[in-house]
């Protein structure tokens, strides 16, 4: 076990990296961010921010003499680098789980060898395969680049051979998957928590709503059935058992018309979806992240109300700070801002949970506030 007063490294210096970055000290671990963005939401908190290259000697250097345990916020860090780390100090998740789950060919591939649901893909490496895949998956499809895509980008729906050969030629011809677009009825997700010695405590299902490929709205417990909820749970559980996972990993999962239950993404890592557990459960997910690193066993992951988690990306801004006191008139509202100094269209500044006797109300509030955040 790793204990209090141990220095931990964080890979990536984003929200997620901050919010590991808070839980760790208030557990009393410092903590040392490795970022190359100058504005790091999470080296402006660290004990120390390495403003550097995820593949810079020195920094990775002293990384390594100074941390006992490192972990990432992201999943397109460098399998290498982590790699390269764990040869001198604990690296959870591992390089091999994170080079699963940072390649979309290798995570579709991964889930299809362990009969996993999914939905049907065709890997295209080059034009040539581009008429094979759309003649195996047929249309409408998205085809997606393997590596890279978050929050909708690097994603093109395609009717028709032309577009997905368009789309492929936009994307600079890099490897992508053609997967099938599925008609879905909800889409879900399961964050969880694996330990060290392999026990996996889960939060509760929550039912997440994307709005131009980002996540807008997260309601827990989400309003599925017990037997499709329980069904994500165990595939979920069954990802990280595969993956040998240790840490904190989220699956987003699309619930089917006939009940079936399919797997989107994994995410090795806390979760948009998860930020709910800030507020609504014993344990929140950055605690579990900061736990698993460091060897302890899990917490606690009970839920404490419902609740529901919305969105703040730079588009309430505008061109001036969206009206707090809409919101934080309401005791049962929590904010949680990132500490970002720019706020752009589509790029994520923020969030806040409410919290209610029952989802339904959570949710008038949730959207009554959003639209008065925008509109004085």
């Amino acid at each position: 076990m790793i204990l209090p007063g141990a220095t931990l490294g964080m890979l990536g210096g984003g929200q997620l990296g901050r919010m590991f970055t808070v839980a760790a000290r208030t557990m009393g671990y410092r903590v040392i961010v490795l970022d190359p963005d100058l504005k790091s939401p999470a080296g402006k908190i660290a004990d120390k921010h390495l403003c550097a290259d995820y593949h810079d000697h020195q920094a990775l250097n002293e990384m390594s003499a100074s941390c006992a345990a490192i972990t990432t916020e992201f999943e397109n860090v460098p399998a290498d680098t982590l790699e390269i780390l764990s040869k001198t100090c604990f690296v959870r998740p591992s390089a091999n789980a994170v080079a699963v789950t940072q390649d979309r060919i290798n995570e579709k591939n991964f889930l299809f060898a362990r009969q996993i649901p999914t939905n049907r893909f065709a890997v295209i490496e080059n034009e040539n395969g581009i008429r094979e895949a759309f003649q195996k998956i047929g249309s409408p499809a998205i085809l997606k680049r393997s590596r890279l895509g978050y929050d909708g980008k690097g994603q093109w729906r395609v009717a028709s051979l032309d577009q997905a050969m368009d789309a492929f030629n936009a994307m600079g011809k890099v490897a992508c998957v053609l997967e099938e677009l599925l008609e879905f009825q909800t889409e879900i997700s399961v964050v969880l928590a694996r330990s060290v010695g392999g026990s996996i405590s889960t939060y509760p299902t929550g039912e997440n709503i994307h709005v131009n490929g980002i996540l807008d709205t997260t309601i827990v417990p989400a309003r599925v059935s017990t037997e499709i909820s329980d069904r994500a749970q165990s595939i979920a559980k069954r990802v990280a058992e595969e993956l040998n996972y240790n840490g904190v990993l989220a699956v987003e999962m699309f619930v089917m018309p006939d009940g079936r239950v399919l797997v989107n993404e994994v995410a090795p890592r806390p979760h948009n979806s998860g930020h709910y557990t800030l507020d609504a459960c014993v344990t929140d997910q950055f605690e579990q992240q900061v736990r698993t690193l460091c060897g302890l066993e899990p917490g606690d992951t009970r839920l404490l109300s419902p609740v529901v988690m919305i969105n703040l990306l730079g588009d309430v801004w505008g061109n001036s700070q969206p009206q707090w006191e809409e919101l934080l008139d309401h005791p049962q509202i929590k904010l949680h801002l990132y500490g970002k100094t720019d706020a752009r269209p589509g790029r994520k500044m923020g969030h806040y949970n409410v919290l209610a006797d029952h989802t339904d109300n959570a949710l008038a509030l949730a959207r009554e506030v959003f639209e008065r955040l925008k509109t004085k």
